[in-house]
């Protein structure tokens, strides 16, 4: 591993630190703010709007009316000329964007040039907002005479209304660029929780909206706040119709008995403990250095293949090899191209991972490099890229999701059907990645419980890709034709 020390920022930022209610910008009511710190340096960046119930119970308020009095939900073609103005304005923006992403959320320059910014931002808008016009809104029934009189019957897909949209700070621009897209796409109006610890990410959102969009007022409203409670809001308040979050499972379970008095639709994509699958036939040489795309954002993501599997017989070399790997990796200022790691994003995030690693030595896991604070950053919350070898199946950190710079390394025997017992044998079921013999993966890639699978290479991201998890890594689907249905209604009309 090398680290880099983290230099001076030269970036002159141009934030939108106000929050977005009912086609306005606007301080928080209270006048509270938020500290926005850059977890690289722990310099404050500046302020952020600290929302309070008062505004929470505004933005969702003006949801509701715009959904109830507008023709937002019926004009498709309106909805798909503001949606293509946004794509359009966010292509300006971009720029500004990646500064931010960079600053607050710790994210290293070069991931920016992929699914932290440039990913989304091409299609995530663009993609839904065209098929507005290729999707069956309407679906014509056999015609049916049950009491002897013939009649007509039509299915029609409806919005399902105010759609409260709670997302995380690790890809905060890729996660709201996808909610936005689909649930304005779809025709509902939105409530945006956003992260207390990236908030220009998001705030930005409600200035290009308003002054480089027709987006009627109240259509979307962005709140950032540090108060749990005020999240909590959405869940409860009976004017909001769904819950799309993407975050922890534990949030989820909340989140799933907080809204069930109410009977909202849920849409969550939790966490993930995903597998790096090694068939008997892999070759090592052109497989293992692939398991490094688990540090993406220093291991901040939920679909990372943390979990790398191996035969028994290849298990020692492929040990050494990505323990080589690990070291080599580049550390320290994420403004710096030629990091691949930058820190994470907050103090409690750094130990909590810590925890996770003093944990797995006590449960007999080796650590083959890293293990710690990368020697010469002496600020940033650092974690040096760290592989845990000799982990076991029962031990926490192969179950659990770290969210670090961490992967562990896992032998396993019984040939394929042994290595499919193994990636299953979790909680989790978000993502995976199978290597082999391109027959054999496919093979076994199909008996994956997980919501997606990328073999030999190939990436299954793309905001025509729907995504989301099996077992407790969440319910239904973002993106693609499964993610747009997910935000609508179905009503049968007979006639």
């Amino acid at each position: 591993m090398t680290a880099s020390p983290i230099a001076a920022s030269t970036v002159s930022f141009h934030p939108e630190t106000r929050l977005f209610i009912d086609g306005q910008l606007r301080e928080s009511s209270s006048g509270t703010t938020a500290d926005n710190v850059n977890p690289a340096t722990e310099e404050v960046l500046g302020v952020a709007a600290d929302a309070g119930a008062e505004d929470m119970d505004a933005a969702i308020a003006a949801a509701r009316r715009a959904f109830d009095t507008t023709d937002w939900s019926t004009n498709h073609d309106f909805r798909q000329h503001c949606l293509m103005q946004l794509h359009d304005a966010l292509q300006e923006e971009k720029e500004d964007m990646r500064a931010e992403v960079v600053a607050e959320a710790g994210a290293p320059l070069g991931m920016t040039y992929i699914a932290q910014l440039d990913w989304p931002l091409a299609e995530a808008i663009r993609w839904p907002a065209a098929f507005i016009s290729e999707f069956a809104w309407e679906r014509q029934l056999d015609e049916a005479a049950l009491m002897g009189v013939p009649y007509q019957r039509v299915v029609v897909k409806e919005p399902m209304g105010v759609v409260g949209a709670i997302t995380p700070w690790n890809f905060p621009v890729e996660i709201i660029s996808n909610k936005v897209g689909q649930i304005l796409a779809t025709g509902n109006t939105m409530v945006l929780k956003a992260p207390i610890e990236t908030p220009w990410t998001a705030l930005r959102w409600g200035r290009v909206i308003a002054e480089k969009t027709d987006i009627p007022a109240g259509v979307v409203n962005i709140v950032t706040a540090s108060d749990n409670d005020v999240a909590q809001r959405l869940l409860t308040d009976p004017r909001t119709d769904m819950i799309s979050f993407t975050g922890s499972t534990a949030v989820g379970e909340l989140i799933q008995r907080l809204t069930a008095s109410t009977m909202k639709r849920n849409l969550m994509e939790l966490g993930g403990k995903s597998a790096y699958l090694l068939l008997e036939d892999a070759d090592l040489t052109s497989t293992v250095p692939g398991c490094i795309g688990a540090l993406m954002h220093s291991g901040q993501g939920c679909a990372l293949t943390t979990r790398m599997l191996v035969p028994r017989n290849k298990y020692a070399e492929a040990v050494e090899m990505a323990t080589a790997m690990f070291g080599g990796v580049t550390v320290g200022d994420p403004t710096d191209p030629a990091n691949f790691c930058g820190p994470l994003v907050s103090a409690k995030q750094r130990d909590r991972v810590m925890e996770y690693i003093r944990v797995a030595k006590e449960q007999g896991a080796r650590v083959t490099v890293g293990g710690g604070k990368p020697e010469g950053l002496d600020r940033g919350y650092f974690v040096a890229p760290t592989i845990l070898a000799d982990v076991e199946p029962d031990h926490r950190v192969f179950q659990e999701e770290i969210f670090g710079p961490v992967v562990t390394i896992t032998p396993y025997d019984g040939g394929d059907d042994g290595a499919v017992a193994m990636a299953n044998d979790s909680i989790y079921g978000l993502a995976g990645t199978v290597l082999g013999d391109p027959d054999r993966a496919m093979a076994v890639a199909r008996r994956i419980r997980t919501g997606s699978v990328n073999v030999n290479g190939a990436i299954f991201y793309g905001a025509d890709a729907p995504f989301g998890g099996y077992k407790m890594s969440g319910i239904g689907r973002q993106n693609g034709l499964e993610g747009f249905e997910q935000h609508l209604q179905t009503k049968v009309i007979a006639y």
